[in-house]
Protein backbone atom coordinates (compact mmCIF):
# COMPACT_ATOMS: atom_id res chain seq x y z
CA UNK A 1 0.00 0.00 0.00
CA UNK A 2 1.47 3.75 -0.72
CA UNK A 3 0.64 7.00 0.91
CA UNK A 4 1.13 9.65 -0.73
CA UNK A 5 0.94 13.35 0.22
CA UNK A 6 1.58 16.52 -1.59
CA UNK A 7 2.63 19.59 0.10
CA UNK A 8 3.46 23.11 -1.42
CA UNK A 9 6.93 24.82 -1.65
CA UNK A 10 6.68 26.92 1.77
CA UNK A 11 9.00 25.97 4.20
CA UNK A 12 5.82 25.83 6.67
CA UNK A 13 4.65 23.09 5.25
CA UNK A 14 7.93 21.07 6.33
CA UNK A 15 6.10 20.21 9.67
CA UNK A 16 3.01 18.69 8.51
CA UNK A 17 5.09 16.27 5.99
CA UNK A 18 6.74 15.76 9.11
CA UNK A 19 3.77 14.74 10.72
CA UNK A 20 2.74 12.66 7.89
CA UNK A 21 5.88 10.57 7.86
CA UNK A 22 6.07 9.98 11.57
CA UNK A 23 2.35 8.89 11.22
CA UNK A 24 2.99 6.82 7.94
CA UNK A 25 5.19 4.88 10.04
CA UNK A 26 4.14 4.78 13.54
CA UNK A 27 3.22 1.03 13.00
CA UNK A 28 6.66 -0.30 11.80
CA UNK A 29 9.19 -1.66 14.34
CA UNK A 30 11.30 0.74 14.16
CA UNK A 31 12.63 2.42 17.59
CA UNK A 32 11.79 5.67 18.04
CA UNK A 33 14.90 6.73 17.90
CA UNK A 34 15.29 4.93 13.82
CA UNK A 35 11.70 6.31 12.95
CA UNK A 36 12.99 10.25 14.45
CA UNK A 37 15.86 9.33 11.79
CA UNK A 38 13.90 8.53 8.69
CA UNK A 39 11.44 11.33 9.14
CA UNK A 40 14.65 13.92 9.69
CA UNK A 41 16.64 12.40 6.24
CA UNK A 42 12.74 12.62 4.46
CA UNK A 43 12.68 16.41 5.85
CA UNK A 44 16.21 17.39 5.09
CA UNK A 45 15.95 16.39 1.19
CA UNK A 46 12.19 18.20 1.34
CA UNK A 47 13.77 21.38 2.87
CA UNK A 48 16.32 21.54 0.66
CA UNK A 49 13.93 20.61 -2.59
CA UNK A 50 11.59 23.39 -0.95
CA UNK A 51 14.29 25.99 -0.75
CA UNK A 52 16.85 25.79 -3.57
CA UNK A 53 14.87 24.10 -6.24
CA UNK A 54 11.67 25.83 -5.63
CA UNK A 55 12.52 29.00 -3.77
CA UNK A 56 9.65 28.93 -1.50
CA UNK A 57 7.62 29.58 -4.30
CA UNK A 58 4.03 28.75 -3.20
CA UNK A 59 3.02 27.83 -6.79
CA UNK A 60 5.22 24.70 -6.93
CA UNK A 61 4.34 21.79 -5.18
CA UNK A 62 6.26 18.20 -4.18
CA UNK A 63 4.65 14.68 -3.67
CA UNK A 64 5.93 12.14 -0.85
CA UNK A 65 4.99 8.77 -1.53
CA UNK A 66 5.67 6.14 1.26
CA UNK A 67 5.81 2.32 0.50
CA UNK A 68 6.39 -0.84 1.74
CA UNK A 69 8.40 -3.65 -0.45
CA UNK A 70 8.53 -6.80 0.80
CA UNK A 71 11.93 -5.78 3.17
CA UNK A 72 12.44 -2.56 1.81
CA UNK A 73 10.88 1.02 3.17
CA UNK A 74 10.95 3.19 0.02
CA UNK A 75 10.21 7.49 0.59
CA UNK A 76 9.74 8.97 -3.09
CA UNK A 77 9.79 12.59 -3.04
CA UNK A 78 8.87 13.95 -6.54
CA UNK A 79 8.99 17.27 -8.14
CA UNK A 80 9.07 19.08 -11.01
CA UNK A 81 12.89 20.59 -11.51
CA UNK A 82 14.12 22.46 -14.38
CA UNK A 83 17.35 22.23 -13.57
CA UNK A 84 17.33 18.47 -11.16
CA UNK A 85 19.82 17.97 -8.70
CA UNK A 86 23.04 15.89 -9.81
CA UNK A 87 23.45 12.98 -7.01
CA UNK A 88 25.82 11.67 -8.95
CA UNK A 89 28.22 14.62 -9.08
CA UNK A 90 27.96 15.44 -6.03
CA UNK A 91 30.73 14.91 -2.97
CA UNK A 92 30.20 15.47 0.74
CA UNK A 93 31.85 18.18 2.05
CA UNK A 94 34.94 16.93 4.19
CA UNK A 95 33.66 17.95 7.69
CA UNK A 96 36.46 19.77 9.06
CA UNK A 97 35.72 21.72 6.26
CA UNK A 98 32.27 22.53 7.32
CA UNK A 99 33.50 22.62 11.07
CA UNK A 100 36.95 25.31 9.58
CA UNK A 101 34.02 27.86 7.67
CA UNK A 102 31.85 27.98 10.27
CA UNK A 103 28.91 26.58 8.00
CA UNK A 104 25.16 26.25 8.79
CA UNK A 105 24.21 23.80 6.60
CA UNK A 106 26.22 21.62 4.34
CA UNK A 107 25.31 18.06 6.28
CA UNK A 108 21.96 17.38 5.11
CA UNK A 109 23.06 15.13 2.23
CA UNK A 110 25.84 13.65 4.54
CA UNK A 111 23.14 12.62 7.42
CA UNK A 112 20.82 11.21 4.30
CA UNK A 113 23.29 9.28 3.50
CA UNK A 114 23.89 8.03 6.90
CA UNK A 115 20.36 7.27 7.68
CA UNK A 116 19.48 5.39 4.44
CA UNK A 117 20.78 2.80 3.03
CA UNK A 118 20.16 4.22 -0.61
CA UNK A 119 19.70 6.79 -2.23
CA UNK A 120 19.30 7.62 -6.05
CA UNK A 121 17.33 10.45 -7.66
CA UNK A 122 15.82 9.83 -11.30
CA UNK A 123 15.16 12.38 -13.96
CA UNK A 124 12.34 11.84 -17.02
CA UNK A 125 11.64 14.81 -18.38
CA UNK A 126 11.70 17.78 -16.21
CA UNK A 127 9.93 15.41 -13.02
CA UNK A 128 13.07 14.38 -10.32
CA UNK A 129 12.14 11.71 -8.23
CA UNK A 130 14.72 10.69 -4.58
CA UNK A 131 14.17 7.51 -3.37
CA UNK A 132 15.21 6.71 0.00
CA UNK A 133 15.05 3.09 0.43
CA UNK A 134 15.56 1.61 4.30
CA UNK A 135 15.90 -1.93 4.49
CA UNK A 136 13.60 -3.51 7.08
CA UNK A 137 14.41 -5.85 9.73
CA UNK A 138 12.49 -9.59 9.70
CA UNK A 139 9.55 -8.17 11.78
CA UNK A 140 8.19 -5.12 9.83
CA UNK A 141 4.97 -4.60 11.90
CA UNK A 142 3.98 -4.20 15.39
CA UNK A 143 2.17 -6.89 16.94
Amino acid sequence: MTHSYKATCICDNLKSIRTFVEETIASLAFSEVERNRLVLAVDEVCANLIIHAHQCNPEDNIQINIHQQEHQLIFEIINRDHQPFDLKAYQNPPLSKIVQERRKGGLGLVLVSEIMDDVSVNVKDDTCTWQLTKELKSSTTKP
